[in-house]
């Protein structure tokens, strides 16, 4: 591995003195989110492997370059997963790019996102330095929390060598309920539910349908399924796992030329937003995905009604990226972006753009 590890300093150098970029590439299974790829492939890919993994301890560290599948594996066979779900978009993911785009599955709002699990990281920088971040214990930080900063980042601020990660046993029992209630109504329910002591791990709306999964102790999920009543949904994992790699019938063809699919975030209990268009919410009300036409026109729209719920909106995938994939920057956010980039990479190498096109 050292050997791979001298070869990124030097590809980090020389585009440095020759001012050129570097688009980090793993597995390639997110490569069309954000906006448009820029820059010579720093592929991550032949620095992997589990560095370190104790199950009593609850942690693992991994190297950029390894499979999501591979860290998957190992977790199960000790009854442990990566708690926050992490979506694959494809055979190739790697962890480097699950750190790096920080996007979270169904269990999100029960368990927490990406960064909540960051434990640790080591970051090769835009000047071709090592820098390391936390440790592998929960109780590491010491003034500013880099390792989850890094996080959902876009490899805008340098190359993610390994991370360190919290992980969390499974649950002993899960079950799945089904209710039939239009969109007002499921928004209600499930944020007075988020108020009882249930053992709710996920949700989703649509179309006339909210399913809950519960999970936990054999005890409390059959308190909870006779508190709540339902139709119970027999191999429920045949929703979940689709839909948290977004391979449902919702979310087909919504990567057209002529549609986009935004991902709202909001206040879970913000009433129905653009309800012309084909809507599906997770997250007990806090992510709603919309499929629209993906003219400019739209685009403001859905940006306005975010904003004025009190949230954001993200161009998740189709539609324009020339209108910008992620919400504008407020101008003091917009210093803090400007300051991290030349603190980390002064030279502006590392995935110009991505994120924000002056970034």
């Amino acid at each position: 591995m050292e050997q791979v590890l001298q070869h990124f300093k030097q590809q980090v150098k020389s585009a440095a003195a020759d001012k050129t970029a570097l688009r980090i590439h793993g597995g390639g299974s997110k490569d069309w989110y954000g906006q448009a790829l820029a820059g010579e492939p720093l592929d991550t890919r032949g620095y992997s492997g589990i560095v370190a993994y104790d199950p009593t301890e609850l942690v693992i560290t991994a190297r950029c370059g390894t499979p999501l599948a591979e860290i998957e594996a190992a977790l199960a066979a000790q009854n442990q997963m990566l708690a926050f779900e992490p979506p694959h978009f494809g055979a190739g993911a790697t962890i480097g790019g699950v750190f790096a785009s920080g996007l979270s599955g169904p269990r999100r709002p029960a368990a927490g996102a990406v960064r909540d699990f960051a434990l640790g990281a080591v970051l090769l920088d835009g000047r071709g330095a090592v820098l390391r971040f936390g440790g592998q214990v929960m109780k590491n930080v010491a003034g500013y929390d880099v390792s989850r900063l890094l996080a959902g980042s876009m490899g805008t601020l340098g190359l993610i060598l390994q991370v360190s990660l919290k992980v969390l046993p499974k649950p002993f029992a899960e079950s799945t309920l089904r209710f039939a209630l239009d969109q007002s109504q499921a928004i209600t329910r499930l944020n007075a539910w988020a108020g009882q002591p249930l053992p709710i791990s996920a949700s989703a709306w649509h179309d006339g349908v909210l399913l809950l999964r519960l999970s936990g102790a054999q005890a409390a999920v059959s308190a909870a399924q006779h508190k709540l009543g339902g139709e119970q949904v027999p191999d429920a994992e045949q929703f979940w796992t689709p839909l948290r790699e977004q391979s449902n019938g919702f979310f087909e063809c919504a990567d057209q030329e002529q549609a986009a699919l935004w991902r709202l975030s909001v206040p879970g209990a913000s009433a129905p937003l653009l309800e012309k268009y084909a809507q599906l919410i997770e997250w007990g009300g806090a992510q709603r995905w919309l499929k629209t036409d993906s003219s400019a026109a739209t685009a403001a729209a859905v940006r306005t009604a975010a904003f004025q719920a009190g949230g954001h909106a993200t161009l998740f995938r189709g539609g324009d990226k020339a209108l910008g994939v992620f919400q504008p920057l407020a101008p003091a956010i917009d210093r803090i972006h400007r300051n991290l980039k030349n603190a980390f990479d002064p030279d502006a190498i590392f995935n110009p753009g991505r994120m924000f096109g002056h970034l």
